[in-house]
C-alpha cells in the first residue's frame, strides 16, 4: 500500500476523536483529517463494553458534546444509547466520512528534517505509512485488549468472566454470581445482574464510596422545556460541571463531613448502619479514589431487597464451588465476574521515536495537559478523572485546534513545548489514589503545581488557564531547517 499524506491523523474514533475532529474542522477548515480507528466501529468504550448494565458513569449533559444538544430523558443512560449518539454526532457534522475503520496504529516516528510524522499502520493484514503534519492521540487511558488480572489460582467448576469481554452466550439467569470488585463496573454490574439471577455478590477487598443520583435532571428536563435545546443543554451542562467540581473541592476540603453525609446517604438508602459501616466504609476519604454512581439507588435497592450482598475480604483461590476467601468461608457461586479494574496503556501502546530514537514519555512534561515536551506537533487527549470525561476532552480539543490555527498563521512547520530548567517538583500527570493509576504512576509524563506546566483536574482552574494560554510562553515554534519567532 502506497503512504497517505493528510494534515492531521487523529488516533481513536471514541468521543474525543470525534469531538476532536469538530474543533480542528470547526477552526481550520484547510486542514485535512483521518480518523485512524482500530476496531470495525466507532464509539470506543461505549461499542467495546457490553456487560449487563452498562451506562454512562456521569451524566449525560457532561459528558455529551457541548456543541450537540443531548435530547434525551436520562441523565444517566445507558451505553448502548450513548453510543447512538455518538453515531449520530459523527454522521450529521460530517466527521463519520473521515474515519478509516480496521486500521491498527503500530508505530510514529517524527523526522525533524521534513517536519513530518511518520505512522506507521496495518488494516487488512498489509502495512502503509501516513504521512502526517500533527498527530492527536486520542485513545483513552486504558488497555482495550489486556485488562488487569490479579492472578487468580484455582479451579473453579463454573465460567468465569470479564467485563471487558463480555460474552454473548451468557444466561445468568436464576444463577449464583459473585462479581468480585468494587470500583464502577462492578457497581454497574452487581444491580443489572440481580434483576435476573438467583442472588449476586458483590465480593470486595475495600469498600468504595458509592452515592445515590437521580437517572433523569428534572432542571434538565424543565430547561428543555421552555427553552431551545442548545440553550437548554448548555445551562444545564454547566450547572452540572459546577455541581461535579464542587462535589469534588468539598470532599477534598472536608473530607469529614463529606465521609459522614455519604454515609447518612447510604444508610437511608440500605436501610441498614450495620451493612454501610461494614461494606461502604472505605479506609480513606471521599474522592482519593474515584466516586462510585447509582443511578436512583439500584446497588442499594438490590442490597435492600436481598437480591444481592456485599462480602468484604480477601480471596484465597478459586475452587470447584466458587471463592474460597483467607477466613476459610465460601461463596458459592456458578458464574464469576471479575471485575478486578483496568490497566493502563498510554497513547494506545503505540511505539513512538523521535528520528529513530524511542520516546520515554515517564521523562516528557505536559503542557496544559496536552502537548508533551520532547514530541514535536504531537497532542494527547486525556479527559478528566473526577468529572466527566468529555469536559476535558473539549477543552484540550479547542486548545490543539487554536494551536493549529497559530501554526498556519505563522507558517510554522512544528511546535514542541520545552520546560523551564526550574520547574520544580512534579508529579505523575493522572494523581490518584486508584489501584489502575497507581499502577503506572511511573509511567506517566510529569506535570507540576504551576501552569502551563500544570494539569490541575481543576475544570476551573484548568479552563481559566488552558482557554487564555499565552501560545508563545514555553513552546518553540520552527520551520525547517529554520526557527521561527512565535
Amino acid at each position: 500500500m502506497t503512504d497517505s499524506h493528510v494534515d492531521v491523523l487523529i488516533i481513536g474514533a471514541g468521543i474525543s476523536g470525534i469531538d476532536m475532529a469538530h474543533r480542528i474542522s470547526e477552526r481550520c477548515p484547510e486542514l485535512t483529517y483521518t480518523i485512524a480507528e482500530g476496531r470495525d466501529r466507532l464509539g470506543g468504550t461505549w461499542d467495546l463494553f457490553r456487560y449487563p448494565g452498562v451506562r454512562s458513569d456521569s451524566d449525560v449533559y457532561t459528558l455529551s458534546f457541548p456543541f450537540r444538544p443531548w435530547t434525551g430523558e436520562k441523565s444517566i443512560v445507558e451505553g448502548g444509547d450513548l453510543l447512538a449518539y455518538v453515531e449520530e454526532t459523527a454522521r450529521e457534522t460530517g466527521v463519520g466520512k473521515h474515519i478509516e475503520y480496521g486500521t491498527r496504529i503500530v508505530a510514529a516516528d517524527w523526522d525533524s528534517a521534513t517536519a513530518r510524522w511518520r505512522v506507521t499502520a496495518s488494516r487488512g493484514g498489509e502495512r502503509f505509512d501516513y504521512v502526517v503534519r500533527f498527530v492527536a492521540f486520542c485513545t483513552g487511558y486504558y488497555d482495550y485488549e489486556d485488562p488487569y488480572d490479579p492472578g487468580f489460582t484455582g479451579d473453579f467448576a463454573g465460567r468465569v468472566v470479564h467485563p471487558q469481554f463480555w460474552p454473548s452466550d451468557l444466561d445468568h439467569t436464576g444463577k449464583r454470581v459473585v462479581v468480585i470488585g468494587s470500583g464502577a463496573t462492578a457497581v454497574t454490574v452487581v444491580p443489572a445482574m440481580a434483576r435476573d439471577a438467583a442472588h449476586v455478590t458483590m465480593l470486595q477487598r475495600t469498600p468504595t464510596y458509592v452515592l445515590a443520583q437521580p437517572s433523569v435532571d428534572v432542571v434538565g428536563r424543565g430547561l428543555a422545556k421552555v427553552l431551545p435545546a442548545g440553550a437548554a443543554h448548555r445551562i444545564t451542562r454547566a450547572k452540572n460541571t459546577v455541581m461535579q467540581w464542587a462535589l469534588f473541592q468539598a470532599c477534598r476540603r472536608c473530607p469529614d463531613r463529606m465521609r459522614a453525609l455519604l454515609r447518612k446517604g447510604a444508610v437511608a438508602q440500605v436501610g441498614s448502619e450495620d451493612i454501610v459501616d461494614t461494606h461502604f466504609r472505605p479506609p480513606y476519604d471521599p474522592w482519593q479514589q474515584r466516586l462510585c454512581i447509582a443511578p436512583d439507588g439500584d446497588l442499594f435497592k438490590a442490597i435492600r431487597s436481598g437480591d444481592a450482598s456485599v462480602v468484604t475480604g480477601r480471596i484465597d483461590r478459586f475452587v470447584p464451588s466458587g471463592v474460597r476467601l483467607e477466613d476459610g468461608s465460601v461463596l458459592e457461586a456458578d458464574i464469576i465476574v471479575t471485575a478486578t479494574g483496568l490497566r493502563l496503556r498510554l497513547l494506545g501502546g503505540i511505539a513512538i521515536s523521535v528520528d529513530g530514537a524511542p520516546a520515554d514519555l515517564s521523562q516528557s512534561h505536559a503542557y496544559h495537559g496536552t502537548l508533551l515536551s520532547g514530541l514535536p506537533n504531537l497532542a494527547v487527549c486525556i479527559g478528566y478523572i473526577n468529572l466527566s470525561w468529555t469536559v476535558r476532552a473539549d477543552l484540550t480539543a479547542r486548545f490543539v485546534a487554536r494551536l493549529l490555527r497559530k501554526l498556519l498563521d505563522t507558517g510554522a512547520d512544528s511546535v514542541v513545548p520545552s520546560p523551564p530548567a526550574d520547574l520544580g517538583p512534579t508529579g505523575p500527570f493522572m494523581d490518584m489514589q486508584s489501584g489502575y493509576l497507581a499502577r503506572a504512576a511511573d509511567l506517566m509524563p510529569r506535570v507540576t503545581r504551576r501552569y502551563p506546566w500544570a494539569f490541575r483536574q481543576n475544570v476551573l482552574l484548568d479552563s481559566w488557564a488552558t482557554n487564555r494560554a499565552k501560545l508563545d510562553e514555553g513552546l518553540v515554534f520552527g520551520r525547517v531547517h529554520a526557527e521561527v519567532d512565535a
